[in-house]
């Protein structure tokens, strides 16, 4: 039995993930345990968890593997650094101290950390072995993908010098065949315009996907003609006297704001006309380059099978219109997209490379398991959680248990759901998300302001039983993991009597699903399928046959600032903290309308005093 660990952490997501005789048995990230959001710190607890998963120890793993190069990495820093001496000094002494004490030693950092896991074991450490970045990506795509041949395409901000990679994936094997290196990254460049618009870089692109549609493409051929130059295969350049991000303290310099008109916005302050038309703008350019690099990367290769990775990857409206245009045959996207998933594909090229297994795929499915990685908790663990708490609940019959809840959420309540397997990645898919009716036209509202305490612009996903999809839909494959945009069925569509701009669009009732639709029509779904979910697909079946409607709000669990919850002490904390009118804890129901009034106000207290 050969059982591989891989890891990623120090830079964005930490994560872990274990295989073992290349079937993944658990995968999770690192703040879902921490409670900090994109938590770069070393994984011990998603390790930990990944262990007992298993019912193994430290000393049972053959292989660890690590997601990046440190050294690769830390050349290109010097030889950035370098190039645009002397301004690079300053850049070099902020990033310096944390090189020499941790990054630059991570093969000693990691075997202290590691031995902190297990500080009674006089057992060895396992052979430590490292992926370069772009190679993990890729080998998150692909290996988990069903295609047995297929194009892979990384995008991201930048690996070690890598930011663009395509390679060719067949059998057991990944053939690099192309890459662009930094400073030229369209991870980045689409950073940049998340700045200026007044969100977190790393951590607010989703916002700015989520603004674009309110905009118009006003500035593309500015774009075009000042920050990106572009190939008919999709190759493409920046223009870096726009960009401070390789050695500077934020993404972009005077030079871009002035061609833009004005200084970045502040962070989170409301985004004006401007400010949707750059979205809007860079979303199109984004898409077109994308499109570009499939179409030549199929072309060139007679695969017209893709799977992808990276950060860009996560913008499901990309995604989207690969399949709307028909830029491929099929598309498979790694549902932990990001640096998280960097854990995953580090483990697997260790077995299918390393140690030179071979894979199976019957061009059919996938071998995520839906994505469904993370810790289970029994009825007794929320029964003991709960008792402690002496909050009252109500244990439910199973057989009985999805026609209820259907009835409330029919009802227009908003029930946080806690079940099963928590998900690797960044999507809820049913096991730790908010459920409400799409039907209402003030669900969207009520959800972003009341319980997930965020901007009244961001619009929410549906959940549709999977053979139901195409009635609402315009959509050519399944969306298991929430990462395809697709257009809502002309079926389901309102007629706009009273035309407006900007953010005043979304008041209107565009469709028979108010809550979902965004201001373009489209939505991002997820397709639900009753073998690779069950439990869920259940719920939307009771759903769909007290109302008609096979479709449902699904959106992550958590609170703004924090990340989906983990265990039932999160999820308790998360109901008690906002308006949400119920929570389902496996058979175990709670209503709000019954919880202590100091019970609520003490999880509020917590929830919005800073540490």
């Amino acid at each position: 039995m050969q059982l591989i660990l891989g890891i990623s952490c120090f830079y964005h997501d930490s994560a872990a993930c274990l295989l073992r005789d290349g079937n993944i048995i658990a995968a999770a990230q690192q703040e879902r345990f921490s409670r900090i959001k994109h938590d770069a710190g070393f994984p011990a607890d998603a390790i930990r968890y990944c262990l007992a998963e298993a019912g193994v120890s430290l000393a049972d793993i053959s292989a660890i593997v690590y997601y990046d190069k440190p050294l690769l990495k830390f050349e290109r820093l010097l030889e950035t650094f370098l190039a645009h001496a002397p301004r690079g000094f300053a850049a070099f002494v902020r990033a310096m101290p944390v090189w020499l004490k941790e990054k630059l030693y991570l093969k000693a950092v990691l075997r202290r950390e590691l031995r902190l896991l297990a500080p009674d074991s006089k057992a060895p450490l396992p052979r430590l072995l490292f992926s370069q970045h772009h190679q993990a990506h890729a080998a998150s795509a692909f290996y988990p993908s069903p295609f047995q041949q297929a194009v892979v395409i990384c995008l991201d901000g930048v690996g070690e010098w890598v930011t663009s990679s395509i390679w060719l994936g067949q059998g057991n094997s990944l053939t690099p065949l192309h890459e662009i290196h930094f400073p030229h990254s369209l991870g980045l460049l689409y950073s940049a315009f998340t700045q200026y618009c007044g969100f977190k870089v790393n951590s607010g692109e989703y916002k700015l996907m989520g603004l674009a549609p309110y905009g118009e493409p006003r500035y593309v051929d500015i774009i075009y003609r000042e920050l990106i130059d572009v190939k008919a295969d999709g190759s493409f350049s920046l223009n870096m006297r726009y960009f401070d991000y390789p050695v500077g303290q934020r993404m972009i310099n005077r030079r871009f704001e002035a061609l833009f008109g004005g200084p970045a916005l502040a962070f989170d302050a409301p985004p004006q006309q401007l400010h949707l038309d750059l979205a809007c703008s860079v979303q199109q350019v984004v898409e077109q380059v994308v499109l570009k690099i499939v179409r030549a990367a199929t072309a060139a290769t007679g695969c017209s099978k893709v799977c992808l990775a990276g950060g860009v990857a996560l913008n499901c409206v990309v995604n989207g219109r690969l399949l709307a245009e028909q830029a491929c045959e099929a598309l498979w996207i790694q549902p932990a997209a990001g640096d998280a998933g960097g854990a995953l594909g580090a483990a697997l090229l260790a077995w299918h490379q390393f140690y030179q297994q071979p894979r199976q795929a019957d061009g059919q499915h996938d071998s995520m398991q839906g994505a469904q990685l993370g810790p289970a908790f029994t009825d007794a663990d929320i029964v003991a959680e709960l008792d402690a708490r002496q909050l009252p609940y109500q244990q439910l019959a199973a057989d009985h248990k999805n026609d209820q809840i259907a009835t409330l959420l029919a009802s227009g309540a908003v029930v946080g759901c806690f079940q099963g397997r928590m998900e690797f990645g960044p999507r809820a898919l049913g096991n730790r998300s908010i459920l409400a009716d799409a039907r209402s036209s003030e669900m969207q509202r009520l959800l972003n302001l009341k319980i997930k305490q965020r901007e009244s612009f961001r619009p929410f996903a549906p959940a549709v039983m999977a053979e139901h999809a195409a009635q609402y839909f315009d959509l050519s494959q399944p969306s298991p993991y929430m990462l395809l945009v697709a257009q809502l069925s002309a079926a389901q569509r309102l007629a706009i009597t009273q035309h407006s701009q900007g953010l005043a669009q979304r008041e209107q009732l565009r469709s028979t699903l108010p809550a979902i639709t965004h201001v373009d029509y489209s939505a991002r779904l997820q397709t639900v399928d009753q073998q690779q979910q069950p439990a869920f697909y259940a719920l939307l079946q009771a759903f769909y046959r007290l109302t008609g409607t096979p479709v449902l709000i699904n959106t992550s669990f958590n609170v703004r600032g924090e990340p989906p919850v983990c265990t039932p002490a999160d999820a308790i904390e998360g109901f008690l903290a906002t308006d949400m009118d119920y929570l389902l804890l496996e058979n175990c129901l709670l209503s709000k309308a019954e919880q202590p009034a100091a019970a609520i106000a003490a999880a509020r207290q917590r929830q919005f005093t800073p540490d």
